[in-house]
């Protein structure tokens, strides 16, 4: 099958942003593209139509090449909990909990099994793949298990770029070495280097890349400029390199940035409102007096739980909620919001009762059974009948109290089981994650915060996310097709 392979020096390299990119270039010339990620470790996921996790970069990946997200484009997702554990997901399903010690052993073959089924099936679908290492594909400690890199470039024989990102320095030596490390059929198979995040004139480099060149005898297909763009990040060491708020915002959000924050890609869209900034605050930071604080998902709710409540922040949201301040749980967050979290079987580490922040009147227990799904709704707040569109990733099952039918509280969305508000719209929890992609009722909610602070309605009859990220692939491609020849890999 047709294939190109993209593979880092290092982590953060820019591997997603070349693989993103390169799809929607392919796609845009008339060729059918699938995305493929053999194994990802990541807490930003996607719910496929199936019904199926994958890592949430491959579904972008996939809408870049125009096509529907399916499982085997990333048919090993690991979501790690925290304790040397990881949640282990095979073509979409959980299978198992397992550390990394252990991970080689029990799931080495089952994996490699599953990733050539993958890629026999996507092969006989699409024209090309364009398939996305992970990390760097030369830690020798790890090139005996690893799944990911030159061992899905081999098996495919894909002509391979190596993409070394030059802004943190060391980018020639990073591209020696790796290639050093590589055995020698690995090595044949890199046909290409792409040297990413380059600020300032090019012919300053083009000694640097003259010399890599004879070197190597591989030539540099692309130097790419340091770009700005709003992809959602894999993981959240990125977060702490996200831009300072915006000064000029209306409104102040603060996102809790706890320490098994999951799918925080669900605050995109919020980034990308003009009017509205975003801040990731660590639970030990205070609270301070934002217009909203959310409450994001997480991988382990019971241990995040517990370090808003050692950490203070648990009794400081209370009493925000209680002054008027808006809060906002979701997934995992909502969890919290709760009275009381059960683990009875010890899912999530050790079993037992905690009690939340009791903001809203549901108890939830952590079932081994995992919903994951899409879902289409209607709203009843913060306007009636918006239709949204998200989709549900949890393993709690959450019952609202009797108390609840006093009018205190009222379902979120027609599905009652999807979430609550109470009567003030001040404290808000859903299950639902791509809530804000949904644009009249991103815009709903914000004005709900903007009226308390006096200031103007924005207009609601805007687009959902999804045209405004179509826009940014676009663009994407169009910037890096202009500094990339993909000639050598497509004849």
């Amino acid at each position: 099958m047709k294939s190109i392979m993209v593979v880092g020096t290092t982590s953060h390299a820019g591997k997603s942003l070349i693989t993103t990119a390169i799809c929607r270039i392919l796609s845009r010339r008339g060729w059918r593209v699938a995305p493929f990620k053999g194994q990802n470790m990541a807490l930003n996921a996607y719910v496929t139509a199936s019904g199926g996790e994958i890592g949430y970069a491959q579904a972008v990946q996939a809408w870049a090449a125009g096509v529907v997200p399916w499982v085997e484009m990333n048919p090993i997702l690991l979501k790690p909990q925290g304790d040397m554990t990881s949640q282990v997901i095979l073509k979409g399903r959980p299978v198992g909990k397992v550390s990394a010690a252990d991970y080689y052993e029990q799931y080495f073959e089952l994996g490699w099994r599953t990733i050539e089924e993958s890629l026999q099936h996507l092969g006989t679908e699409f024209d090309i793949l364009v398939c996305e290492g992970a990390g760097s594909p030369a830690e020798i400690n790890l090139k005996h298990r690893d799944l990911t890199n030159m061992r899905v470039a081999k098996y495919l024989n894909a002509p391979t770029i190596l993409v070394v990102d030059i802004d943190r320095g060391g980018a020639f030596a990073h591209v020696i070495g790796t290639l050093e490390l590589l055995d020698q059929e690995e090595r044949d198979l890199i046909k290409g280097i792409v040297i990413n995040k380059f600020r300032g004139q090019r012919s300053l480099l083009e000694s640097g890349i003259q010399w890599l060149e004879d070197r190597t005898g591989i030539p540099v297909i692309g130097v790419i400029p340091y770009l700005e763009h709003m992809l959602p990040a894999e993981d959240s060491l990125n977060l702490l390199e996200r831009k300072p708020h915006k000064s000029q915002a209306d409104l102040d959000i603060a996102v809790l940035r706890l320490p098994r924050i999951s799918n925080f890609t669900d605050f995109d869209p919020l980034e990308s409102e003009p009017s509205v900034s975003v801040r990731y605050l660590n639970p030990k930071q205070e609270l301070g007096h934002p217009d909203a604080v959310i409450i994001p998902g997480t991988k382990t709710t019971i241990a995040d739980l517990i370090v808003l409540q050692k950490s203070g922040m648990a009794e400081a949201i209370q009493h925000y909620a209680a002054s008027g301040g808006t809060v906002l749980g979701i997934c995992g967050g909502y969890q919290m919001l709760g009275q009381m979290i059960a683990d009875p079987e010890g899912i999530e580490g050790q079993a037992g009762r905690y009690q939340g922040l009791n903001l809203l009147p549901i108890r939830t227990v952590i079932t081994g059974q995992k919903i994951a799904r899409q879902r289409q709704v209607s709203s009843n707040f913060p306007q009636m009948g918006l239709p949204v569109y998200g989709f549900e990733i949890h393993q709690g099952r959450s019952r609202i109290e009797q108390q609840a039918d006093n009018q205190a509280y009222q379902p979120l969305f027609d599905d009652v089981n999807l979430g609550l508000v109470d009567s003030c719209q001040s404290v808000w929890g859903t299950y639902l994650h791509g809530l804000f992609d949904n644009g009249p009722w991103r815009r709903a909610w914000l004005n709900r915060l903007r009226q308390q602070r006096g200031l103007k309605s924005l207009p609601t009859g805007v687009a959902n996310y999804r045209e405004q990220r179509e826009q940014t692939l676009d663009s994407l491609a169009s910037e890096i097709e202009n500094h990339l020849d993909l000639t050598l890999f497509l004849s």
